[in-house]
């Protein structure tokens, strides 16, 4: 079993049905398979696509990422989902980490590809727009699909600490297993609609969005654009949606928009960031679906523990593991803490990774005995409840999406006249969580704010540009020289 032949099957069963509804066009299942078998067998024609060769895939969501994702997979290759909001000297990186000579992209993007093609010659282009061109009838599929549990399936990089992301290394089997466990968490079935609104290169919806609908017959409602709010609404009404997974932002925005009392969600799974009580709360008191809270994150396919469909529910809590996962507090020394001691949450299952890609070092870092080491802390209550209370890493989520400061302060940094620079994360009600920065000078330097702010955006992805630059005369730093954090958050 792998993931292209769970989809082949599902396909096959469902062929006429409505796999994905995109505005006012439907794809059926057969569309989207006779799209991968065509896509599989250029890859392997055309473009020399092997098994274990890693294929880049830069769109915004659109049902042609499906299509792209089974593709890539049929072909025997391993997909690397790239965040479509990073600039291409971020893309290049990932593409050159991961050894990755074609990517599927939209033709739009042609200036941001000519780049690409400056650093990568080798790199090869497939544009989407080529979907068209598929035949009606599948093409015959490549021997090279015949792949097994064990074998790679994604690279899905996530921002390292380094300041350089890395790619966790996710197989067939990673997949299939965490499938099977949210199918059971959500009670699933061919019937229910999958809205998906975040994006698809992200694990999240990979998984929950895409994977889980698609292996099961299931139907996704693939949202264009999510403002306004009411749109979406009526865009779930009309399709009849039942299963809604989003980041918590999204549920305050529903919790506000005078949602009908006719709306068919049974479901609603608030991922990807902590759910604010606050939030929570709004929602309960204008809608009657259950909002649930459930935690992940890349490195175990991602879904780990998820708070019960039929309850009970506590607030702050991300619930109990999903069937087939472990998850522990432990301490530093690898003791198994008892309930309500405070400690890293650790996890151990199918869903695990295999590591990082070409990161021997990291991998060690984050594998110890078996067991996934999250670097969020928290502890596990009298009920098996688990409740994460800070995070180790000194990450931020803005939107749902993972940022860390080391990343931007290495650009902060290559700014003539820079002395010191750290940047940590500001509350925000609508993203979550904002970066901002605090910089020292060197000596007689006098620094235009806006400048900063345009080199760095010049650099990074606008999601991770801070909101704010603050000068200070120096960095408030601990007796062994490290900049306190702490104290630059409390300003």
């Amino acid at each position: 079993m792998n993931l292209t032949t769970a989809f082949a099957a599902s396909a096959e069963q469902n062929a006429g049905k409505t796999a994905v509804f995109w505005g006012d066009s439907e794809y059926s299942y057969e569309r989207l398979r006779t799209q991968s078998c065509w896509l599989a067998a250029r890859l392997h024609e055309d473009f020399g696509v092997r098994p274990h060769d890693r294929v880049g895939l830069w769109l915004k969501n659109c049902p042609e990422f499906i299509s792209a994702i089974f593709g890539v997979l049929q072909a025997g290759g391993v997909v690397v989902p790239i965040n479509n909001f990073l600039k291409p000297a971020e893309v290049t990186y990932i593409l050159s980490d991961a050894g990755a000579n074609v990517l599927i992209a939209e033709a739009v993007t042609a200036d941001e590809q000519a780049q690409l093609a400056a650093q990568l010659p080798e790199l090869k282009f497939f544009k989407i727009e080529e979907f068209a061109e598929a035949p009606a009838l599948p093409t015959v599929e490549p021997a090279s699909a015949r792949r097994t549990e064990s074998d790679l399936a994604f690279i899905i990089y996530t921002s390292g600490t380094t300041g350089r992301p890395k790619g966790a290394m996710l197989s067939h089997g990673n997949l299939l297993c965490n499938v099977a466990s949210c199918r059971q968490v959500l009670e699933a079935v061919a019937l229910d609609r999958f809205v998906v609104l975040l994006p698809m290169f992200h694990s999240f919806m990979l998984c929950v969005g895409v994977m889980l609908p698609m292996t099961t017959g299931c139907s996704v409602v693939l949202i264009k654009s999510l403002h306004p709010v009411k749109n979406v609404v009526q865009e779930i009404i009309c399709r009849q949606a039942t299963i809604l997974p989003a980041i918590p932002q999204f549920f305050r925005a529903l919790a506000n928009a005078h949602v009908p009392p006719d709306i068919p969600l049974r479901i609603c799974i608030s991922g990807a960031a902590p759910l604010p009580v606050e939030i929570l709360k709004e929602f309960n008191d204008e809608l009657p679906i259950p909002l649930i809270e459930g935690y992940g994150l890349s490195e175990a396919s991602p879904v780990v523990a998820m708070n019960p469909i039929k309850g009970p529910w506590k607030a702050s809590s991300i619930g109990v593991p999903v069937p087939g996962v472990e998850v522990t507090v432990q301490s530093d020394a690898g003791e198994m803490l008892p309930p309500g001691q405070v400690g890293e949450i650790c996890v151990r299952g199918g869903n695990v990774m295999q590591g990082y890609w070409n990161q021997p070092e990291e991998t060690a870092k984050a594998l110890r005995d078996g067991w996934l080491l999250t670097g969020d802390v928290g502890y596990r209550d009298g009920d098996g409840y688990f409740f994460i209370t800070d995070r180790k890493k000194d990450m931020l989520l803005v939107n749902g999406i993972n940022v860390y400061p080391r990343e931007i302060e290495e650009v902060i940094y290559q700014f003539a006249g820079v002395k010191e620079a750290a940047v940590v994360g500001q509350p925000d009600p609508r993203k979550g969580e904002q970066p901002v920065a605090f910089v020292a000078l060197n000596e007689g330097v006098t620094l235009d704010a806006k400048a900063l702010l345009h080199f760095i955006r010049s650099k990074l992805a606008d999601y991770k540009v801070p909101r704010r630059v603050t000068i200070l005369p120096a960095l408030p730093r601990n007796a062994t020289g490290k900049i306190l954090k702490t104290a630059l958050r409390e300003l």
